[in-house]
């Protein structure tokens, strides 16, 4: 008696006395090697997951602790959902069409075909398993775009329309990435379809034309035609979606759809809409009439009709009908990009005021812009970070990672600061052991402030906070200064452990501490500990000793890579910064909603955060506010542009993550500055669309440059500075930058960024008269380079060995005049500390320097009257009568500790006669003594 397969196609198709259909049994497996087998492949499969189902859970763990698991399920449902819906319709193709073309070589096969009995070898499970890897691979491959899916699904409206279809922006935004990728998606799987089918029929088709047959199969040619007349008909849908792309064309004067992609591929586009339709509809007549011939030269047809229309013509168009009159074809398409720009970028509402300049700036004009002239930025932030480190990383563990830009308010004084976070770097403990580096060191601690302005008697940044533990010489209360995530923190730590955390040195003992946040992952139970053993590669984390119940795993410590995975649809500014925060340091981050899909706007190219390399966009608003508590790491995201579409969406896909800005606390909204990020790339994308005249911006007849430095490599950088803009408002704090003309160096115009209460985000360019000499950059840096007196001085410190360092030249406009001011340092040979030597001012062509701002002044614009002072007093936090602390105390101490331990390391290696290594320790030492001079003096 034969035994039942169900697997067999022979009981399903071949067996027709099968009537009623067999119950299914289910397939017994015959021998034990083969459940052996399977069990094993079970096994592997297990293994291999689960690293990943770890790193699953402890990242779910990790949304918990910070209570937004909704956006951990709202970012992992959908693409699980597009996944599967993918995976079964691609399956359900694929599967039919696979079967209908086994099915149809069975019957056509011949009894003595070359091939043997190769298609009857191919079960219905060798087809379901083809199908089904093909189907899987779509399904990965279709759910990265979950977060189009979510857009196309949650759009909003954009208050304009493009000026060609007349279709809403968010159409071209959220809905046509949409279509084109279910045209895509589907031309796609009919092509695996044709291939697969195809190949299983040439097993027929060969052999049957070798035995001199003269026709396809009917059955054969019908499935065929039919595959090619759906892609037909997709492949018109795409004809028809890539009218709108158009929108889109760099061909033109501008970007955008230009006269020859109006009239000549628009019509392409249509006709070959048309005709593919048409396509589809002959090749199923011609099914009927029983020729590959027909649908052959249908085919034909569609390419030819293709090259002429969518190849030939358009050239004919562009060469022969707009390139002799290109400014009258284009005048049109020029306007709209010029519009869609404006916006895409947020210059529409851009205010220009136009500014007749007096000759040079006076002191009168200085007395009218005292807290301006009391904040002239001294410290160039490259210097600064350098003395920094010479003077405060009191440990060779911490780091200063950049310098940031601020203001704070002290009663009435209005002051610009620098602040540096002094941050744990682990790579340079003296010895990495794993409690070390996971238990011990665990943060960083403090800030060091200075004021901008201010400079010691030996030229070194006067510091308001400093020291460890800070000392603090300003009103502000910094309790909590310890840093656990900042800008240099990638690894995982522990705290709440049996071992006490390092927090910071005093002398020769350490200060030792307990984190008393809510930060982190609980790691207490075993469970937890093996996975993240597992996420981690570390068995040290399973066999410690350390964990207490209490136990936590702080991970994603650095600021971006902690937003971006709460957040990773939003674009980062590359430089977050600190503000001091109710005694807390708390991170603040600028977040962009970008696109490159608004119609007609001029694409650039950007690199921004720790995105690497360059992409496009052509549309960017700085709608979101984030802070990051440097403690426990606390987020949050406030919207500051409700206005914004985009953000619009994605606050209805995550409406647990966004806040209003009104719900930031007044302290840190006073921190709120213009991101330099954006304000670059409007400034970028401003040198040329100032222009708003088509035939200006076809001739390209003013186009603006910035200016690059002597070597022509180093932008002059944008800068933050407090100033009177000139409308009758107090000093505000403002981000500006200068626009030279191309070909020249005068000054033509300058934007400024509003960073400060309801004026907040307001963009103004001020333009000079183009009659008018305004003195660039570049014209006062040949100007200083002519100055008999600084161009020796320069020439003598290079010769004694002293490396000359100049600041960046800070443009400071004085009402109707412009005042320059560049920071010169010098830094000796034997020394990695700066010192602020000379300041170079400049003012109507006649540049002066001196020791200080208020030296340089004098020797400019003349004796002063009155008693106008560039430097303020220092706001004081000691009670009256509390003797004020030595600034610099702390480091001496730090410094004659490691000069003693260097004399102590070469009179051992002197003892044990090695010489190179006292060598060495003796050109420590004389380093050291060196910043040792410079710190007392």
């Amino acid at each position: 008696m034969t035994k039942y397969n169900p697997f067999s196609e022979d009981e399903w198709f071949n067996n027709e006395e099968a009537t009623p259909r067999r119950k299914v049994k289910f397939p017994v497996f015959p021998g034990g090697k083969k459940f052996i087998w399977l069990l094993a492949a079970c096994v592997v499969i297990v293994f291999l997951a689960i690293p990943s189902l770890g790193h699953f859970y402890t990242d779910y763990l990790w949304f918990e602790a910070l209570e937004q698991t909704a956006v951990f399920w709202t970012m992992l449902v959908p693409k699980w959902i597009l996944f599967a819906v993918a995976t079964v319709v691609s399956f359900a193709l694929l599967f039919l069409n696979f079967r209908i073309a086994r099915r149809n070589t069975l019957k056509l096969l011949p009894e003595d075909s070359p091939f043997g009995n190769f298609p009857k070898t191919l079960t219905s499970s060798a087809v379901f398993i083809g199908a089904g890897i093909l189907a899987l691979m779509n399904g990965f491959s279709t759910q990265k775009h979950w977060d189009m899916i979510l857009r196309f699904l949650h759009s909003n409206p954009f208050e304009i329309s493009d000026p060609i279809f007349g279709k809403n922006v968010a159409f071209y935004i959220y809905h046509l990435p949409f279509w084109s990728f279910m045209q895509e998606w589907g031309m796609g799987i009919l092509i695996l379809s044709l291939i697969g089918s195809g190949a299983l029929y040439a097993f027929v088709i060969v052999p049957l034309f070798a035995g001199n047959r003269q026709t396809v199969p009917q059955s054969v040619f019908k499935h065929l035609s039919l595959l090619v007349a759906a892609l037909a008909l997709l492949w018109g849908a795409g004809f028809w979606l890539e009218r709108f792309n158009l929108l889109y064309s760099p061909r033109g004067v501008a970007f955008g759809a230009s006269y020859t992609d109006m009239h000549a591929d628009l019509l392409a586009l249509n006709v070959m809409t048309g005709l593919t339709l048409l396509v589809a509809i002959l090749l199923v007549v011609g099914i009927y009439r029983s020729t590959w011939k027909f649908s052959v030269a249908t085919l034909g047809m569609l390419v030819v009709a293709s090259v002429l229309l969518r190849g030939i013509y358009p050239e004919v168009i562009q060469k022969y009908v707009v390139e002799p009159n290109e400014f009258d074809k284009e005048r049109p398409f020029i306007e709209y990009n010029i519009e869609a720009t404006l916006h895409a970028y947020g210059l529409d509402k851009l205010k220009n005021v136009s500014i007749l300049p007096e000759s040079e700036a006076t002191w009168d004009k200085l007395e009218q812009n005292k807290e301006s002239m009391q904040n002239v930025r001294l410290w160039d932030s490259r210097p600064l970070l350098r003395s920094f480190k010479q003077l405060q990383e009191i440990r060779s563990y911490y780091d200063f990672i950049d310098v940031d830009i601020d203001r704070y308010r002290f009663d009435e004084e209005y002051r610009q600061v620098m602040i540096a976070a002094r941050e744990l770097d682990l790579k340079s403990l003296q010895n990495p052991t794993w409690v070390n580096q996971h238990v011990e060191f665990t943060h960083g601690y403090g800030i060091v402030m200075n004021p901008v302005n201010e400079v010691s008697p030996s030229g070194l940044p006067i510091l308001w906070v400093e020291n460890l533990p800070p000392r603090v010489h300003i009103p502000v209360d910094l309790s909590r200064p310890q840093i656990y995530f900042g800008e240099k923190p990638d690894s995982y730590i522990f705290v709440k452990t049996t071992e006490k955390e390092f927090d910071y040195p005093m002398g020769t003992s350490n200060v030792r501490t307990t984190y008393e946040g809510s930060g982190g992952v609980s790691i207490g139970s075993f469970f937890r500990r093996m996975l993240f053993a597992m996420r981690y590669g570390d068995s040290k984390i399973l066999f410690t000793s350390v964990f207490t119940p209490e136990s936590r795993i702080l991970f994603y410590r650095n600021v971006q890579q902690r937003l971006r995975r709460v957040a990773p649809f939003l674009l980062y500014d590359s430089d977050p910064y600190l503000v001091i925060h109710d005694g807390r340091l708390v991170w603040m981050q600028d977040a962009y909603t970008t696109t490159d899909r608004y119609p007609y706007s001029e694409p650039i190219s950007i690199s921004m955060g720790d995105r690497r390399g360059y992409f496009k966009i052509n549309y960017i608003r700085n709608s979101v506010k984030a802070t990051v508590d440097a403690y426990d790491g606390t987020m949050r995201f406030y919207i500051v542009n409700e206005n914004d579409p985009l953000i619009k969406t994605w606050k209805q896909i995550f409406p647990s993550l966004f806040s209003s800005i009104e719900e930031m606390p007044k302290n840190l909204r006073e921190h709120i500055r213009y991101p330099k990020d954006m304000f670059s790339i409007q400034s970028e994308t401003l040198k040329t669309y100032h222009m708003l005249d088509p035939n200006t911006f076809y001739n390209k007849e003013d186009v603006w440059q910035t200016y690059r430095g002597s070597d022509g490599t180093e932008p002059l950088a944008a800068h933050y500075m407090i100033m009177k803009l000139g409308d009758g408002q107090p000093a505000e704090f403002a981000l500006i930058a200068p626009f030279m003309p191309v070909g020249r160096d005068n000054m033509i115009a300058w934007m400024a960024g509003r960073c400060d209460g309801e004026k907040y985000g307001e963009l103004l360019v001020y333009t000079f008269p183009k009659q008018k000499l305004i003195y660039g950059p570049a014209q006062v840096e040949a100007l200083t380079n002519q100055h008999p007196e600084i161009s020796s001085q320069l020439s003598l410190w290079s010769q004694r060995g002293s490396d000359v360092i100049k600041g960046n030249i800070m443009v400071i406009p004085i009402e109707d005049a412009v005042l320059y001011v560049q920071p010169l340092y010098l830094r000796a040979e034997n020394s990695d500390l700066p010192e602020l030597k000379r300041v170079i001012v400049s003012t109507g062509g006649r540049v002066e320097w001196g020791e200080r701002l208020d030296e340089a002044l004098e020797k400019l614009l003349g004796k002063r009257e009155g008693k106008t002072s560039t430097k303020p007093p220092l706001p004081a936090k000691e009670e009256a009568g509390e003797e004020k602390p030595l600034l610099y105390d702390g480091a001496i101490k730090e410094l004659v500790q490691q000069a003693q331990h260097t004399w102590e390391q070469a009179q051992k290696a002197l003892k044990e006669g090695n010489w190179n290594r006292y060598g060495e320790m003796m050109k420590q030492l004389e380093s050291l003594l060196q910043q040792l001079g410079n710190a007392i003096q």
